[in-house]
């Protein structure tokens, strides 16, 4: 960022004048004045005696009486002619070096607005051109075997499917970010927790353990050109970044793009994924191009880099929301604030952190645990009221108070990409929200959709719409091999996690919803019951790695990854008694029957929940049904 403000200065002191970009790029606006008066020297013009003006000779003109009677130029026409050239060879010297300094500022800007800088400097500022790789549509292949719209964790794990069923497959990935695909989860997790200062520029993180990794699922060589695609032998992934699908034609099988070329397409992936929601008063409060700077989102690197350079100048934030993502954050930025000099607010309308997911009682405790970070958590509240007061953010509460703050960060859910479904003929849930497909996670013939933007039929518990990494996985997964040829239905039940720092951490399966009756069994806490212990055990951050996947899914798992996968199916030896809300299991239920299952600080046990939500149960005691997840440590 602080690279994105010296571009900006450059900009400012170019842009004297009418035409800023025109006037620089081009020099020969400084060449033609230059030009001009070389050209009197081809008149024999001279400098008077009584003002240096120039005059036109007499033999040039002709004989007049009028032009006789002006003064007479003292000395040779020779002299005067050298006199005169080397006048106009410093001017031309000048006007060279002049026009030379021009360029070079101007090359200056070309070169610190390079793509990868742009990726570096987060969100793009003043009029700074959005990023586009290729730049030309021309460089885009018109016609694909497999087009995937959208380039995150659904896209990857898709076109590894299809890569997996037909190796020599050309696979194009159409994505409105300048970024290769890369993993969600740390940006709210992990990469907080990093004393490296450089991180917003190498996109790295440490996990629990200490391990270092890249964001990225696979290094920029992996990929090939957008040029290069169609003419590979061996065939390739390619991803054209910071271009729009705009509409679909379903009928001819053609993807629009933003300037109206179109891509024709065998079979197409809509991986699109959600964007953050604003509650109306922040709707209201981003109308003001003043106060919009102070309110910011949370969803992808470049909001990431953002809102980590805002922190660090910041003296006071406040996070509004109390789910996953506005507690992750608040625990990272308490963490992150060791020498606690920041004011952390944390607002939300429950009574409890995650109140909407766990039971009151343990949203309580979780909410001790947040504040423990050194955050000011604010439970039962709504922000009413949004302006800006001396250069800050004045928040006015339902209860009347204020506070005032540097900036804001706004975690109050997301809704479904769906825009191309209006102009491209497509369902989507009236309710859910998302695209609605069958089992096969088609939407159309040869169309699929994965993710987030994914409304599909559950056997067991109906339509459903699942926001979480793990579903974006195997999702992504199963509707790449179903795009290479197989008929798969979508039986798998997605898990998601949690993670408040190295600490605390939990999982979750099913339908997890606080207003569900609930059945819960605690024990002791260990400190091998931690997200940091699992990362230790498996040097695995992405649990929905760790977890046992499908047997349908793990064909597509590398030797190493088995091994690791095996490794970490391992149950833990514990062997201590009694109870606490340390690690547990808490058992939602509909009808008797349990519906969804959250392990709290209890890991890789996943597969058993899995069995239990499948089997469709009553059960008389779910105490019993609790030991099936030892967490008393028995073997």
């Amino acid at each position: 960022m602080i690279r994105a403000r010296q571009i900006l200065n450059i900009t400012k002191v170019i842009q004297i004048g009418k035409a800023p970009f025109v006037t620089c790029r081009n020099d020969y606006s400084f060449k033609r004045p230059l030009l001009a008066s070389t050209s009197l020297l081809s008149s024999r013009s001279c400098l008077s005696s009584d003002g240096g003006k120039k005059k036109p000779s007499s033999k040039s003109c002709g004989e007049s009486n009028e032009l006789g009677k002006l003064p007479q130029c003292e000395g040779s026409w020779q002299e005067n002619g050298r006199k005169q050239k080397q006048k106009m060879r410093r001017m031309l010297l000048f006007g060279v070096l002049f026009a030379a300094a021009s360029i070079g500022a101007v090359y200056y800007i070309g070169m610190e607005d390079t793509p990868d800088k742009k990726k570096q400097t987060g969100k793009k500022k003043g009029k700074v051109e959005a990023f586009k790789d290729p730049q030309s549509s021309q460089d885009i292949p018109k016609d694909v075997p497999y087009l995937l719209i959208g380039g995150g964790t659904a896209s990857f794990t898709a076109f590894r499917a299809i890569k997996s069923l037909d190796p020599t497959a050309k696979v194009l990935i159409v994505t409105n970010e300048a970024y290769f695909p890369y993993m969600r989860p740390p940006l709210s997790k992990e990469i907080w927790f990093s004393d490296n200062k450089t991180v917003t520029q190498n996109l790295t993180f440490k996990q629990w353990n200490g391990s270092e990794r890249s964001l990225f699922y696979e290094p920029e060589d992996f990929y090939i050109s957008c040029k290069d695609l169609m003419d590979s032998e061996h065939g390739g992934v390619a991803v054209a970044r910071g271009w729009t699908i705009k509409h679909l034609d379903v009928m001819e099988k053609l993807a629009y793009l933003e300037d109206g070329v179109a891509i024709k397409y065998n079979k197409c992936l809509i991986a699109t994924g959600a964007t953050p929601r604003l509650t109306p008063v922040f709707q209201v409060a981003t109308a003001d191009d003043n106060l919009k700077n102070h309110i910011k989102l949370f969803r992808n690197i470049d909001d990431f880099k953002e809102i980590f350079e805002a922190f660090e100048d910041a003296k006071s934030i406040a996070i509004v929301g109390g789910g996953f993502l506005g507690s992750e954050l608040a625990c990272a930025f308490g963490r992150k604030d060791d020498k606690k000099t920041k004011e952390i607010f944390q607002i939300f309308r429950e009574t409890g952190n995650m109140g909407k997911v766990l039971p009151e009682y343990l949203s309580f405790w979780t909410s001790d645990k947040v504040r423990a970070e050194g955050v000011k958590v604010v439970p039962k509240t709504e922000v009413v009221g949004v302006k800006l007061k001396d250069g800050k953010v004045e928040l006015t509460l339902n209860s009347g108070k204020t506070l005032l703050v540097d900036f804001v960060v706004v975690t109050t859910g997301v809704e479904p990409n769906t825009q191309l479904a209006e102009k491209s003929d497509l369902e989507v849930d009236p309710e859910l929200g998302g695209y609605l497909v069958n089992t096969e996670l088609q939407a159309r013939t040869d169309l699929y959709v994965a993710g987030d933007s994914a409304c599909f039929y559950d056997s067991r518990l109906g339509r459903r719409r699942i926001e979480h990494h793990d579903h974006a996985v195997v999702s992504g997964r199963l509707a790449g091999e179903n795009m290479a040829g197989a008929r798969n239905a979508y039986w798998h039940q997605s898990m998601f996690w949690s993670d408040l720092g190295p600490e605390v951490g939990y999982e979750a399966i099913g339908i997890v919803d606080s207003s569900l009756p609930t059945v819960a069994v605690f024990a002791k806490q260990t400190e091998k019951d931690t997200p940091l212990a699992v990362v230790e055990e498996t040097g695995e951050g992405d649990r929905s790695k760790t977890e046992e996947l499908p047997q349908e899914c793990e064909k597509y798992l590398s030797d190493e990854e088995k091994q690791k996968l095996k490794e970490s199916k391992r149950l833990l030896p514990n062997a201590n008694n009694g109870e606490d809300y340390g690690k547990g299991v808490i058992f939602y239920l509909r009808d008797d029957v349990v519906v969804g299952i959250v392990l709290w600080n209890v890991f890789n046990r996943m597969s058993i929940a899995r069995q239990v939500l499948k089997d469709q149960k009553k059960y008389d005691d779910l105490n019993e049904v609790a030991k099936l997840f030892n967490i008393h440590g028995e073997e």
